[in-house]
């Protein structure tokens, strides 16, 4: 429990103090915001706020975790590494796309396939190593499964090695991709990793405190290095918080794709890892529905353009869209809201889905006593 307190409040105080510094480079090097010309155009206002303050969620979270480590003096995990891994390798991924759009002075970086050639890389070196017999501690634990879980692991459910790759790659680039949608408004993203990342910090504390490892129970989570996945939780969580200081409205930086994209691809990695793929949907609630908003809008978009069908049986007209712009938020924005009106809200959105999330965790437990 130390070490988790340590990660958190280290990672706290090095990202309030890092994206101060972070926010005085950034200027003095330029490094500002392109805003997209098809956006909302109260964003314009906002051209030239210095951006991929990711950097400073990224490595406050690293010193935050090390830093605990070696204060307990205890040596990091294979869970916990593989965890790192992920989170720098997708916002490596984010800081090309960042810098490009810097560098090239538009506001699109990288190609979308070259993206996803990233992502793609990462995410499937991570579910490699994740699966690999290599990494098995001496109860034969892999920090991954090849099993589909919700809470625990579904027995029924096991995968090939491929096949349990290929499913850690789609959760990996669908969830780096969800964040970043999210990340449309000042606080928005930020805000709303703060308690989903809490929450992962509470189940990971749960499940050590109920670890196989303690009492091979019907109740215990066959989950490996728990305490160490909740340090990394306890930092990101700190990290967000102390980056959030400076992003809320008016923002005076911005997370980027090196932020929005090594949080998501992060995420994904503690849903894996913690045997709670598909509790994710929940918890992560709100990025789900900012995901669907754009793959609706896009959906209805493109079939009504090309499909007379489609027109007639749903009485829309050619070039429909659903909401006045995508994602979800941008919609409100059109009708009138006032962007911290909107953030606002969709953190309580976001605190109602962590609630009901942990709510279902905790009562699966109840109900095996």
């Amino acid at each position: 429990m130390r070490a988790i307190l340590l990660g958190g409040g280290i990672a706290l105080i090095v990202s309030l103090l890092g994206t101060r510094v972070a926010i005085r480079q950034f200027t003095r090097l330029g490094y500002g915001q392109e805003i997209r010309d098809d956006g909302p155009t109260s964003h314009h206002t906002k051209r030239g706020t210095p951006t991929m303050g990711g950097v400073a969620i990224i490595g406050a979270t690293v010193v935050g975790y090390f830093g605990a480590k070696l204060i307990t003096m205890s040596a990091p995990s294979a869970s916990g590494l593989l965890l790192i891994y992920l989170f720098v390798g997708c916002g490596m991924v984010g800081f090309l796309d960042d810098f490009i759009k810097i560098y090239k002075q538009r506001s699109l970086g990288l190609r979308s396939k070259a993206k996803i050639v990233g992502q793609t890389f990462v995410a499937v070196s991570f579910g490699a190593l994740a699966l690999s017999p290599w990494l098995e501690d001496d109860g034969g634990r892999t920090p991954a499964s090849d099993k589909i879980s919700f809470l625990r692991e579904i027995d029924w459910l096991a995968l090939p090695f491929i096949v349990a790759v290929l499913l850690i790659w789609l959760i990996v680039t669908g969830t780096s991709n969800a964040v970043n949608l999210a990340d449309g408004l000042d606080g928005l993203a930020a805000g709303s990793c703060v308690m989903v990342f809490g929450a992962y910090m509470l189940v990971n504390i749960w499940q050590s405190s109920q670890s196989c490892q303690i009492n091979a129970s019907g109740q215990c989570y066959d989950v490996r290095d728990p305490l160490d996945l909740a340090i990394i939780a306890a930092a990101i969580t700190g990290a967000c918080f102390g980056f959030l200081w400076w992003n809320a409205s008016p923002a005076a930086i911005f997370m980027g794709d090196t932020g929005s994209l090594g949080l998501g691809g992060v995420l994904a990695g503690f849903a894996i890892l913690t045997r709670t793929e598909l509790l994710l949907v929940i918890l992560g609630g709100l990025f789900v529905l900012i995901t669907l908003s754009s793959m609706i809008q896009t959906t209805v978009f493109k079939a009504s353009r090309k499909s007379a069908l489609f027109r007639r049986v749903f009485r829309v007209q050619a070039q429909h869209r659903v909401f006045r712009m995508a994602p979800l938020h941008h919609h409100f924005e059109m009708l009138g809201w006032e962007q911290v009106t909107i953030v606002v809200r969709f953190w309580i959105i976001t605190g109602l889905f962590v609630a009901t999330g942990l709510g279902i965790f905790y009562a699966e437990w109840v109900a095996r006593l």
